[in-house]
């Protein structure tokens, strides 16, 4: 069975949305809290240590009601149980979905053309938390008998932004080891990072499916060849383990066997940090935070599949973004954190949103013609208020934010904890509520500033509290973004899985890296060509 392929605007509730749209568009929100009491509580949901509100959206309840027709007539109830029943719902790729597998109890069934996949998944987490164990506690060891000091990852794309990611998340809860993440090609990234280490007491994770990815064999060769300046070929063996498929080119390398942790074609890049590309996760956290991290994603992930959608976090998220992006063609979407510890949040969120809903083809293989994707973009609160906030609050864009906060701090300052998350609540009540011109004016501001100073408001905003930041908590909170991806894809018709948009600059860049080695340059375009001349000339 493949998923529905129905063009959202070819539906009723479609053609109801927009109706709607035309009556509402203007509305302020000011004025639907005030003709409803109740409309905070309504448009709340509670679930777990998650607390939802949703009410400070350009939204009613009629226009929930058409949202919720909607994902019926795109049938997401079925598309639903098509991915977390393993069916190739990847089908450009020819591959099932399951990261919610990763995550799942030892006693669940996933099935991948008719084989449980969770025996495999299971042997692999044990392995994991081996190795892990074996690194943390100094029983596993360097060339020379000393014990690890630094981690460095060597990846890019899925294999770099999770787990870096949540190791800056969890920093709170990292063991005495010190991770570094190199990803960029760029040969003063990985040179900035190595003259840091010591050969002596560094593991090396590399990350590659297929160990050819350029970026990621350039610099684990770049740091192979540093660590050989103190070291012999066989104490490669003890320093570098890789998380991959390709097994011949992994031993070519100099890993040993033993070391090589495994990935799987049903698990797409972007969605790997919960299967052994979490390898480094478990290194700087240990084993049982990521476990921890494992459990609230599955907590999610059983929220998403079995909650009526009214109540449905990841749907309820998805359809309002749909409500912006398709109606009120707002174009991008804010997301912040009111938590330096999710500094690279937004980071990660660009590649899972972006990379996955960034298409132009539905499903049926032809153009579409509505919007799809959205921008995504974010730093944390409250260094953002002092950025950027100028333009959602008076620009002429309207832009759609997320705004994630934490009940308790993690060290406890509670005077800090108190002017955050008065910040945070302010500045939705801000974006709500805005500021007229007679109250500009009641403030004695002088006749020919006051319209600098009048804000209109009617910003949306989603606020998503939670009670702390753990890493169950931080599963939680990736997986739901996951979801909603999902539930996006579905509306709009399109395949989230593949990414084929990536491979076009790829390819080119390998032919023009040949020209660099030779004299010759093939046929480019003007600005190309005398691009490449420049290059070779100043290099």
């Amino acid at each position: 069975m493949a998923l529905p392929n129905v063009n959202p605007t070819t539906t009723p509730s479609w053609k109801k949305l927009q109706s709607h749209f035309e009556a509402v568009k203007d509305v302020h929100m000011k004025d639907l809290f005030a003709n409803d009491a109740d409309r905070a509580d309504k448009m709340t949901i509670k679930w777990d240590d998650f607390y939802v509100d949703f009410s400070k959206n350009r939204i009613t309840e009629e226009t929930l009601g058409y949202l919720l027709e909607l994902a019926d007539d795109v049938k997401l109830k079925e598309a639903i149980q098509s991915q977390f029943s393993g069916e190739i719902i990847n089908k450009t790729e020819g591959r099932a979905v399951l990261h919610a597998a990763l995550r799942a109890p030892e006693s669940a069934t996933f099935n991948v053309e008719g084989q449980n996949v969770m025996p495999e998944v299971y042997k692999a987490k044990q392995k994991i938390e081996g190795f892990a164990n074996e690194v943390i506690n100094g029983e596993r060891k360097g060339y020379t008998g000393k014990v690890f000091t630094d981690v460095v990852n060597i990846g890019i794309g899925g294999s770099d932004l999770g787990p870096a990611m949540v190791v800056d998340s969890l920093q709170y809860y990292k063991n005495h080891l010190t991770t570094h993440f190199v990803s960029n090609v760029d040969g003063d990234h990985v040179n900035e990072v190595i003259k840091k280490l010591d050969p002596e007491t560094t593991l090396f994770v590399v990350v590659s499916k297929t160990f050819t990815t350029q970026e990621t064999l350039s610099n684990a060769n770049t740091i192979k060849s540093w660590f050989l300046k103190s070291a012999n070929e066989t104490a490669i063996a003890k320093h570098f383990v890789a998380v991959s498929t390709n097994l011949e080119s992994v031993k070519n390398f100099g890993i040993d066997e033993n070391n090589i942790f495994p990935m799987w074609d049903w698990v797409g890049g972007r969605f790997s940090l919960w299967s052994a590309v979490g390898l480094t996760i478990s290194l700087a956290v240990g084993y049982n935070n990521f476990a921890s991290l494992l459990d609230g994603a599955n907590k999610m992930d059983n929220h998403f599949k079995n909650e009526d959608f009214k109540n449905n976090i990841p749907v309820v998220l998805a359809l309002i973004s749909i409500w912006y992006n398709n109606f009120f063609k707002a174009e991008s979407e804010a997301v912040i954190p009111y938590s330096q510890y999710l500094n690279q949040f937004a980071t990660y969120l660009q590649q899972g949103i972006m990379e996955s809903n960034g298409k132009s083809i539905d499903r049926n293989g032809n153009p579409v013609n509505y919007e799809t994707g959205t921008l995504i973009w974010g730093e944390p609160g409250t260094n953002s208020q002092h950025a950027f906030f100028q333009l959602i609050h008076q620009g002429t864009k309207l832009i759609p934010a997320d705004f994630i906060g934490f009940t308790k701090s993690l060290h406890g300052n509670q005077d800090h904890q108190d002017k955050l998350i008065s910040n945070f609540l302010a500045q939705t009540e801000a974006l709500l509520n805005g500021k007229t011109e007679a109250e500009v004016v009641a403030e004695g501001t002088k006749e020919d500033i006051v319209p600098f100073k009048v804000f209109k408001g009617n910003k949306p905003t989603n606020t998503i509290f939670i009670n702390k930041l753990s890493p169950e908590s931080l599963g939680k909170l990736i997986a739901m973004y996951e979801h909603k991806i999902f539930v996006q894809g579905i509306i709009w018709n399109i395949y989230s899985y593949d990414q084929f948009g990536v491979e076009l600059g790829k390819q080119l860049a390998s032919k023009i890296l040949q020209e660099f080695n030779n004299s010759a340059v093939n046929e480019h375009d003007s600005s190309t060509h005398n691009l490449l001349n420049y290059y070779r000339k100043m290099s």
